[in-house]
C-alpha cells in the first residue's frame, strides 16, 4: 500500500504548473519536487547529488511516489528547476507556511537580504542574484522571500515581500536599507509595529534624531519619557556590554511634518567592548520605532534581528553550501533557494532529536523513519 504524503508537502506543491511540453514528461513534476526536498534535507547540494540520492533511496521513495520511469536524471532536475515559475513556487511555499505556522502576538519578524554569490555567470555577464527573506525569530521559520530585480535593490523588494506576509500584531525589524517612509507606512497599514535602523543616508531626519538623543544624554532639552536597559556578557575572553535607551513623545521635534507613519519613539544602543589588551571600543546605532517607550523590548528586537544572520543566512551558507552553489541557469538558483528554505523550516520544526542542523541532515540521510518525522513534523 502506498503511503499518503501529508498535505503540508504534497498537496500544496501539486498545483505547480509544469514548464515542460507533454511529450517530454517522463517523470511527474510532484515526484521531482518531493525527491528534491528529501535530497536537500539529506545534504544533497547539486543536481548530481539529488539524482544519486534518488537512486539510492528508490525503493523507499517508490512507497509513496509514482516514479513511472524511475528516478529522473540530474539533467532533468536541472531543466525542470530552470523552467519552473519562481512566483508560482513561492506561492506554494507561502500557502504551506501559512497552513503550518502559528505566529504569536508580538513575534519579531526580521527582514534582511542575502546574495547567492555562486549564482553569477561571468560568460553571460550575469550578476549573482540577491534575495530578501522574512524570518520569524521565535518559531525559527522562513516566512517568505523575494528576488531583488536586476536593476533595483532591497528598497523595492521589501514592499513586495511585506505584501504577501501575514504580519498583523507582529514586530517587523529591518536594517537601514529598509528605513523608508513608504515601507514604514506599509508596515503600519498591515497592522504591525516596526523597529528600523537609522543611518546617515536619511539626512536631516537622522541629524534631528541624533541631536535630540545627544541632548537628552546630557540631560539637556525637554524631559521626554525615557527608558534604559543594560546587558553585559563575557564572550571569547572579552567583556561586551550594550546600553539601550529609548525616548518617546518626540515626533514634534524629529518629524514635525508627520512623514514617518506612527513614529512613537527613537532610541540608540551603545556597544562597549573591552579587549584583552585593555582597550575599550564603543559604537552607537540609532533606531526609529512605532513601539511605546520600552528599552528592554528595543533590546529584544535588535538582538532578535541578528537571528536572521545567525540562524538563517549563516546556516544556509555553512550547512547548505548556498554561497558555493554553482547552480545558475535561468530560474534554477531562485527556485533551489526556496527548496533550501523549505528544508530548513522542516529541520527546525523537528524537535525530537536535540542536535544541530548538520547532524539532523546526516541522520535523515541514514534513517528513513527520521526523515519521515522531519517531513511530517509540522503536522
Amino acid at each position: 500500500m502506498k503511503l499518503q504524503p501529508k498535505k503540508s508537502i504534497y498537496e500544496y506543491f501539486s498545483e505547480l504548473e509544469d514548464p515542460r511540453v507533454d511529450r517530454t514528461k517522463r517523470h511527474k513534476l510532484i515526484d521531482i519536487i518531493i525527491i528534491t526536498i528529501c535530497a536537500v534535507i539529506c545534504s544533497a547540494d547539486t543536481w548530481v547529488d539529488i539524482e544519486a540520492y534518488g537512486e539510492s533511496k528508490y525503493e523507499w521513495l517508490k512507497s509513496f511516489l509514482e516514479l513511472p520511469n524511475g528516478i529522473p536524471s540530474h539533467d532533468t532536475f536541472a531543466r525542470v528547476f530552470a523552467g519552473l515559475d519562481p512566483e508560482q513556487l513561492q506561492q506554494c511555499f507561502l500557502s504551506w507556511i501559512k497552513s503550518v505556522s502559528q505566529i504569536t502576538e508580538g513575534e519579531i519578524i526580521a527582514i534582511d537580504g542575502k546574495t547567492l554569490r555562486g549564482s553569477y555567470d561571468q560568460k553571460k555577464s550575469q550578476k549573482p542574484i540577491h534575495m530578501v527573506s522574512a524570518w520569524a525569530t521565535a518559531n525559527r521559520l522562513v516566512l517568505g522571500q523575494v528576488k531583488v530585480d536586476k536593476k533595483s535593490n532591497e528598497i523595492t523588494a521589501i514592499p513586495k515581500l511585506l505584501k504577501v506576509l501575514s504580519i498583523s500584531v507582529c514586530l517587523v525589524t529591518i536594517d537601514a536599507m529598509g528605513c523608508q517612509k513608504e515601507i514604514v507606512k506599509q508596515i503600519i497599514e498591515q497592522q504591525a509595529d516596526y523597529v528600523i535602523t537609522l543611518k546617515k543616508n536619511q539626512g536631516y531626519f537622522y541629524q534631528r534624531v541624533e541631536k535630540l538623543l545627544n541632548k537628552l544624554s546630557k540631560n539637556e532639552g525637554k524631559k521626554s519619557p525615557q527608558s534604559d536597559y543594560c546587558k553585559s556578557e563575557l564572550t571569547h575572553g572579552r567583556i561586551e556590554g550594550r546600553y539601550y535607551s529609548m525616548v518617546s513623545n518626540i515626533a514634534d521635534e524629529v518629524d514635525p511634518f508627520g512623514e514617518w507613519k506612527n513614529l512613537k519613539s527613537i532610541g540608540f544602543v551603545d556597544y562597549f567592548r573591552s579587549e584583552k589588551d585593555g582597550k575599550i571600543t564603543c559604537e552607537r546605532r540609532y533606531y526609529i520605532s512605532s513601539l511605546s517607550n520600552n528599552a528592554e523590548i528595543l533590546a529584544e528586537a535588535i538582538r532578535g534581528h541578528w537571528g536572521i544572520e545567525n540562524q538563517l543566512n549563516w546556516v544556509l551558507d555553512v550547512q547548505f553550501q548556498e554561497d558555493n552553489s554553482r547552480i545558475r541557469t535561468d530560474n534554477a538558483p531562485e527556485n533551489l533557494a526556496v527548496i533550501r528554505q523549505i528544508a530548513l523550516n522542516l529541520l527546525n520544526q523537528e524537535k525530537t532529536v536535540k542536535t544541530g542542523i548538520k547532524n539532523k541532515r546526516k541522520r535523515a540521510g541514514w534513517n528513513n523513519n527520521y526523515l519521515l518525522k522531519i517531513l511530517f513534523s509540522s503536522q
